[in-house]
């Protein structure tokens, strides 16, 4: 959620899923450059038991960001989570994400709108949209969930921490001219969509 944001010119506005009920849609915007993103994915123990985790991408840096793995992430999960954010990195000036009820319900688009952060959120059924979190997301899945038998959260917690380490300082990336993440990011700090907001 984090992460992904609409329309770099477009006003802000509350955005909602229109079954959702919860305050005005003006509509889904198509995305230009996203700033950031985050998105929400669920998989399960071997006992059934749900874990879903909660991405967050810098999308100027291509650092991970956060990757949040709970029973169950609502709204207030993901204000939690930004809050938290905040305190080390600033806020994102735009927040791009999927529909999901988390991102665009009453407690996300109140926290953003009194904190003066865009949320955007990608057109239902586009995933291409938010194609660098999808790969994200891909590339998480087959490197760490695919590869071991979680029985609890801890474990995924922790096997997602030294991912996340490993994916931001040492690996390179093409796209940021063969320098890891965290090294990227030093260089064009400037950039990075998470600076405070004013």
């Amino acid at each position: 959620m984090l992460m992904g944001y609409p329309h770099l010119d477009a006003p802000f506005c509350t955005i909602a899923r229109p079954d959702s009920g919860v305050g005005n849609v003006p509509g889904v915007f198509p995305l230009n450059r996203p700033l950031a993103l985050t998105n929400l994915r669920a998989m399960s123990t071997p006992d059934g038991r749900v874990i879903k985790r909660l991405t967050i991408v810098d999308d100027a840096t291509h650092e991970a960001v956060a990757i949040e793995t709970e029973r169950a992430i609502s709204g207030h999960g993901v204000v939690r989570v930004l809050e938290r954010l905040a305190l080390s990195r600033g806020l994102p000036k735009i927040i791009r994400s999927d529909n999901g009820k988390e991102f665009c319900g009453r407690t996300m688009t109140t926290w953003a709108h009194e904190r003066g952060v865009l949320l955007r959120l990608i057109e239902p059924g586009k995933p291409n949209q938010n194609a660098y979190i999808e790969r994200f997301n891909r590339t998480f899945r087959q490197e760490v969930l695919d590869q071991h038998l979680f029985t609890c959260l801890d474990d995924v917690r922790e096997a997602a921490h030294w991912w996340m380490l490993e994916y931001n300082e040492d690996r390179p990336h093409d796209s940021l001219g063969d320098l890891p993440p965290a090294e990227y990011r030093k260089h064009v700090a400037g950039n990075s969509t998470f600076e405070m907001s004013a």
